[in-house]
Parts: structure tokens; C-alpha cells; sequence
């Protein structure tokens, strides 16, 4: 089954790298080139709005999902396709969870982390076979799959749940390779 939608997960904050928020820009425009719905976070600022805007100057579909807190700051994109508000943060990602079939990380801070090892972790878990990836734009993850092999190491992980985690530096691969990915939709969550 092909992938049809990807949730990204990403920066709401630009980052000291411009070139970042192009990469950005340019992944969304991919999406959006091979047909890919966008899930995200629903913000116009930072990464996330980059990757909003790549999508849709491309012509693709955008589906945002955003806390009611946040979008009552005005940080809502105005321009997606859907737009859903909700309560809490936890409703945010479950709801992205269930609209995707795919995760791509780009950069970003805490945020971002939390969503890859909260969906990488229900994947270990068995609650869905959907392909969780990182796309290592400049680098940036360098240092944490380093220590994610260290906890390989120390007997904290197994090697074949890293494994599973696809890591790509190059958009293009990183897309076939999530194609190629076996996943399923599951109706559960935890």
C-alpha cells in the first residue's frame, strides 16, 4: 500500500541556520511532488510553517492539527487545507498519528524529540508498523543516533528497533525508502 500522507514532525522556531528552513521548504515541495499529504502541527512560524508553505507553493495537501492554546495566539496557519483544533497536546498527536502513514523528523528542539521517541516507541511496541525516519538534514541528528547506538550498547535497545528507524540525508532516498517500508494502518492507539 502506497504512502499516502506523511506526519512531520519539525522546529517551530527557524533555528540559526537558514539553510534549515529551506531544506524545510524543499521537503514540503517534495511531498507535495509525489502526491504525499502533509500532516504537521498546524503553525505558520519556524520549520513547520517552511514545510507548510514548500507543500503548498507545490500545489500539495496540508492537514494541520494545533492546540486550541496555541492557535488562540494566532500561530495557525491560515492558508492549509484542514485545520484541526484541539484541547490538549496529547489529542494533537494522537490525532496526527491516526491522519498519517509515515513520520519524518526534520530539525528541531524538545518538541520534536518527544514526538519521534513517542511514535518510535509505540512502534517498538507493536501499537502501529508505520515507518518512523529522520531526515539528517546537515547533520543535525549526528549526535543522537550516536547515543542511540550507545544504548544499543549499554542493553537498553535492541539493535533491530534502531534498525527500524530509518535514517536518510538525502529527501529523494527518504521517501523511497518510507514507500518501500512495510506499515499498516491501525484503528488503536495508545
Amino acid at each position: 500500500m502506497p504512502i499516502q500522507s506523511i506526519c512531520v514532525y519539525c522546529g517551530s522556531s527557524a533555528g540559526k541556520s537558514s539553510g534549515l528552513k529551506s531544506s524545510a521548504f524543499d521537503f514540503g515541495a517534495l511531498l507535495a511532488k509525489h502526491g504525499i499529504r502533509l500532516i504537521y502541527g498546524g503553525g505558520a512560524v519556524g520549520l513547520m510553517g517552511a514545510v507548510a508553505d514548500g507543500a503548498l507553493s507545490a500545489g500539495g495537501t496540508v492537514v494541520g492539527v494545533i492546540p486550541k492554546a496555541l492557535m488562540d495566539k494566532e500561530l495557525g496557519h491560515p492558508k492549509l487545507h484542514e485545520l484541526h483544533v484541539v484541547s490538549t497536546m496529547h489529542e494533537r498527536k494522537l490525532k496526527m498519528a491516526e491522519l498519517a502513514d509515515a513520520f519524518v523528523s526534520l530539525p528541531g528542539g524538545i518538541g520534536t524529540l518527544e514526538e519521534l521517541f513517542e511514535t518510535f516507541t509505540w512502534k517498538q511496541l507493536s501499537f502501529h508498523e508505520k515507518p518512523c525516519s529522520i531526515l539528517n538534514v546537515d547533520g543535525f541528528y549526528d549526535g543522537l543516533l550516536q547515543f542511540l547506538q550507545h544504548t544499543v550498547q549499554a542493553g537498553y535497545l535492541k539493535q533491530d528497533h534502531l534498525d527500524d528507524l530509518i535514517v536518510e540525508s538525502q529527501p529523494d532516498r527518504l521517501i523511497e525508502r518510507l514507500q518501500t517500508a512495510r506499515h499498516r494502518r491501525l484503528d488503536k492507539w495508545m
